[in-house]
Protein backbone atom coordinates (compact mmCIF):
# COMPACT_ATOMS: atom_id res chain seq x y z
CA UNK A 1 0.00 0.00 0.00
CA UNK A 2 1.48 3.75 -0.79
CA UNK A 3 1.48 6.38 1.90
CA UNK A 4 1.59 9.71 1.26
CA UNK A 5 2.23 11.96 4.39
CA UNK A 6 0.99 16.27 4.27
CA UNK A 7 3.09 16.90 7.76
CA UNK A 8 3.23 19.89 10.66
CA UNK A 9 0.42 22.26 8.61
CA UNK A 10 0.17 24.93 10.62
CA UNK A 11 -2.57 26.85 11.87
CA UNK A 12 -3.74 29.73 14.66
CA UNK A 13 -6.95 29.11 15.71
CA UNK A 14 -9.45 29.75 18.21
CA UNK A 15 -9.92 26.43 20.03
CA UNK A 16 -9.52 25.22 23.23
CA UNK A 17 -11.52 24.22 26.66
CA UNK A 18 -10.75 27.33 28.63
CA UNK A 19 -13.05 30.46 27.20
CA UNK A 20 -9.51 32.41 27.22
CA UNK A 21 -8.22 29.81 24.83
CA UNK A 22 -11.20 30.29 22.34
CA UNK A 23 -10.99 34.07 22.71
CA UNK A 24 -6.92 34.54 22.53
CA UNK A 25 -6.55 31.77 20.31
CA UNK A 26 -3.38 28.72 20.33
CA UNK A 27 -1.03 27.68 17.77
CA UNK A 28 -2.03 23.91 16.51
CA UNK A 29 -0.05 21.30 14.09
CA UNK A 30 -2.22 18.99 11.66
CA UNK A 31 -0.35 16.28 10.39
CA UNK A 32 -2.64 13.40 7.49
CA UNK A 33 -1.25 10.54 6.52
CA UNK A 34 -3.49 9.13 3.51
CA UNK A 35 -2.80 5.29 2.77
CA UNK A 36 -4.06 3.77 -0.83
CA UNK A 37 -3.43 2.03 -4.15
CA UNK A 38 -1.77 5.28 -5.71
CA UNK A 39 0.63 3.80 -8.40
CA UNK A 40 -2.19 4.16 -11.44
CA UNK A 41 -1.58 8.02 -10.43
CA UNK A 42 2.24 7.82 -10.90
CA UNK A 43 2.11 5.60 -14.40
CA UNK A 44 -0.56 7.98 -16.00
CA UNK A 45 0.64 11.23 -14.20
CA UNK A 46 -2.86 12.48 -13.19
CA UNK A 47 -4.17 14.28 -9.73
CA UNK A 48 -7.25 12.71 -10.01
CA UNK A 49 -5.99 9.08 -9.30
CA UNK A 50 -4.64 10.10 -5.93
CA UNK A 51 -4.78 11.85 -2.37
CA UNK A 52 -5.12 15.24 -3.49
CA UNK A 53 -3.22 16.94 -0.50
CA UNK A 54 -3.82 20.41 -1.32
CA UNK A 55 -7.67 19.53 -1.67
CA UNK A 56 -7.54 17.75 2.32
CA UNK A 57 -5.59 21.16 3.27
CA UNK A 58 -8.50 22.93 2.48
CA UNK A 59 -10.62 20.92 3.99
CA UNK A 60 -8.22 21.15 7.26
CA UNK A 61 -8.65 24.79 7.35
CA UNK A 62 -12.17 24.96 7.13
CA UNK A 63 -12.25 23.27 9.49
CA UNK A 64 -9.66 25.03 11.87
CA UNK A 65 -10.47 28.41 10.97
CA UNK A 66 -14.23 27.63 11.24
CA UNK A 67 -16.47 27.46 14.68
CA UNK A 68 -14.64 27.02 18.04
CA UNK A 69 -14.72 24.05 19.83
CA UNK A 70 -13.37 23.08 23.08
CA UNK A 71 -11.16 19.92 22.11
CA UNK A 72 -8.91 18.77 19.84
CA UNK A 73 -10.33 15.10 20.03
CA UNK A 74 -13.24 17.14 18.18
CA UNK A 75 -11.53 18.79 15.99
CA UNK A 76 -9.33 15.61 14.47
CA UNK A 77 -12.69 13.93 13.85
CA UNK A 78 -14.38 16.44 12.10
CA UNK A 79 -11.44 16.55 9.82
CA UNK A 80 -10.98 12.64 9.27
CA UNK A 81 -14.57 12.15 8.84
CA UNK A 82 -14.49 14.97 6.11
CA UNK A 83 -11.39 13.60 4.18
CA UNK A 84 -12.18 10.29 4.47
CA UNK A 85 -15.77 10.58 3.18
CA UNK A 86 -14.44 12.86 0.10
CA UNK A 87 -11.92 10.99 -1.29
CA UNK A 88 -12.57 6.94 -1.98
CA UNK A 89 -8.87 6.57 -3.10
CA UNK A 90 -7.70 6.17 0.65
CA UNK A 91 -8.10 3.20 1.99
CA UNK A 92 -7.07 4.35 5.34
CA UNK A 93 -6.59 7.37 7.15
CA UNK A 94 -4.36 9.08 10.20
CA UNK A 95 -5.06 12.40 11.49
CA UNK A 96 -2.85 14.15 14.20
CA UNK A 97 -3.98 17.21 15.65
CA UNK A 98 -0.99 19.09 17.73
CA UNK A 99 -2.07 22.25 20.51
CA UNK A 100 0.71 23.83 21.18
CA UNK A 101 2.28 24.81 24.26
CA UNK A 102 -0.69 24.13 26.20
CA UNK A 103 -2.26 25.57 28.96
CA UNK A 104 -1.15 23.17 31.46
CA UNK A 105 1.34 23.81 35.19
CA UNK A 106 4.66 23.03 33.58
CA UNK A 107 5.56 23.64 30.19
CA UNK A 108 5.63 20.78 27.93
CA UNK A 109 5.83 21.27 23.90
CA UNK A 110 2.52 20.02 22.87
CA UNK A 111 -0.85 17.92 23.41
CA UNK A 112 -1.52 15.34 20.32
CA UNK A 113 -4.83 13.58 19.61
CA UNK A 114 -4.24 10.73 16.71
CA UNK A 115 -7.31 9.31 15.07
CA UNK A 116 -7.77 6.81 12.52
CA UNK A 117 -10.27 5.62 9.15
CA UNK A 118 -10.35 2.02 7.85
CA UNK A 119 -12.39 1.00 4.81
Amino acid sequence: MDKITLKSIEYFAHHGYYDEERQRGNRFEVDITAKGNFSDAANGDELEKTFDYERAEKMVSDVMNGKSVKLIETICKRIGDDIFSADPSILELKVAIRKLSPPIKNPAQYSEIVMKWKR
